[in-house]
């Protein structure tokens, strides 16, 4: 099922043509309305919109970092230099945690809203929510720019059952009494609730879901995570990504199960970049590298070539769901990578590796690298908790881990086991590194 099918199966030439005439109209814009940007772009040398381009010469504009958006703030607040919009115009404006301790705040006018939720009602139709549905949620999302996703699952038709983070317990007798279809949630916390509901004896395939959307960190993509959820719930798990910055969930995940399909079509255009040197990346079947957005349509604050510091694998073929967009598997981002004696480790990369111990481990790891920063010198500490009802340790399966991962990923990494349940569980994002022990 499409939401929109003459977007979402349109020829890529094409779209490639509608982003092209769209870019150029917005960078008119960015040159009419953005100090910020026509400020930036003048810098490098393109005097006018119709210096820079359009799609093919894209990649002669420069980056948009998110630390220029919170220095722009700072100096002019509350919005900063690159608000584009008139201030009267505004129909919401969205909060961030800022790294100083003022938030980051986000406008939108009602077309960049309508957008937004045009954009994620693709991505949650393909991940399978339905008119009449009814689907339960986890997010407290409301203050912050995730808080839209609530206005389109109303625009979907679905009944929603907001319970929050918070309290597991009243989220059980949700799922007990009310029957929800559906669960949204972080995959972390997906597999939280399942290892509760173990505990308690609870079957979780007794309870009526059948659809997961997780969304909000990598980890749905995992095929070990996958097919734990899959098979303790029944159910069939379609994950979604987005990014505060830009729009949310632009990228869903259908039932073919391919990776996500991307969902902004006519308002965002996505490059693949080298996350190192910022060159593209030839966007071919199992290419990697990193998301760069571009706004086409936005009005409050428009972002151009935004690195988000999503990693993540390319596909353009063909999708047996009929759909043409491509699709994407995020393998980590750069704020949690570590290097290793110049070896690349996304902590979600080391989680999958160690997922293919369970049952004798939970697939719980915590990171503990010796110094602070991303680079690191080996061994490179791990912490692995057993699974339930394993104890002692099974002699040889720390040394077993520790070979899997220094086949799999190339880097020297001692296992410490420990038990089950002492690694903590997040309602939300789960955290996989831990400086507390660094030097």
């Amino acid at each position: 099922m499409f939401f929109q099918p003459e977007v979402e199966t349109r020829d890529p030439a094409a779209q490639r043509a509608r982003d092209d005439a769209a870019l150029r109209r917005q960078l008119g814009y960015l040159f009419d309305r953005s100090p910020f940007y026509a400020g930036k772009l003048r810098a490098a040398g393109f005097g006018d919109a119709a210096a820079c381009g359009g799609i093919e010469t894209l990649p002669r504009l420069p980056f948009t970092e998110k630390d220029e958006i919170r220095r722009s703030q700072a100096e002019a607040p509350p919005f900063g230099t690159h608000l584009a919009a008139d201030p009267a115009a505004l129909a919401r404006i969205y909060s961030t945690s800022g790294t100083t301790g003022d938030p980051c705040y986000m406008p939108v006018t009602a077309t960049d809203l309508a957008s937004w939720i045009e954009i994620s009602s693709r991505s949650y139709t393909a991940t399978g929510l339905r008119r009449g549905m009814r689907a339960v949620s986890t997010y407290n999302a409301g203050p912050f720019v995730a808080g839209a996703a609530l206005d389109t699952i109303a625009s979907l038709g679905v009944c929603h059952i907001p319970v929050g983070t918070g309290n597991t317990q009243r989220l059980i007798r949700a799922l007990q009494l009310l029957k929800p279809e559906a669960l949204l949630c972080t995959p972390s916390y997906a597999l939280h609730l399942a290892e509760v509901l173990a505990e308690r004896g609870i079957a979780a395939d007794r309870l009526g879901v059948r659809r997961i959307c997780v969304a909000g960190e990598p980890g749905g993509g995992e095929a070990e995570i996958r097919n734990r959820l899959e098979a303790a719930f029944g159910a069939r798990l379609c994950e979604a990504m987005g990014i505060g910055d830009v729009s949310i969930s632009l990228w869903g995940e259908c039932d073919a199960q391919q990776g996500m399909h991307f969902a902004g079509g006519d308002h965002v255009h996505v490059e693949l970049v080298d996350p190192a040197t910022g060159e593209p990346v030839e966007k071919t079947d199992g290419a990697t590298g990193e998301l760069v957005y571009t706004a086409l349509t936005r009005e409050a604050v428009p972002l151009l070539r935004f690195r988000s510091r999503d990693h993540v694998v390319w596909w353009n073929a063909p999708c047996a769901c009929g759909r043409t967009t491509p699709r994407v598997r995020c393998i980590g981002r750069t704020d949690d990578l570590v290097i290793v004696r110049g070896v690349n480790v996304f902590p979600t990369a080391l989680r999958s590796v160690v997922a293919g111990f369970v049952p004798q481990v939970s697939g719980a790891i915590m990171i503990r690298p010796r110094a602070r920063g991303v680079r690191q010198e080996p061994p490179l500490p791990v912490q692995v908790e057993l699974g339930p009802g394993i104890a002692p340790p099974p002699g040889g399966l720390a040394a077993a881990i520790e070979a899997a991962i220094r086949t799999t990923l190339v880097v020297t990494a001692p296992v410490t086991l420990v038990p089950h349940g002492s690694l903590g569980r997040s309602e939300y994002k789960t955290k996989l590194l831990d400086f507390s022990d660094a030097e």
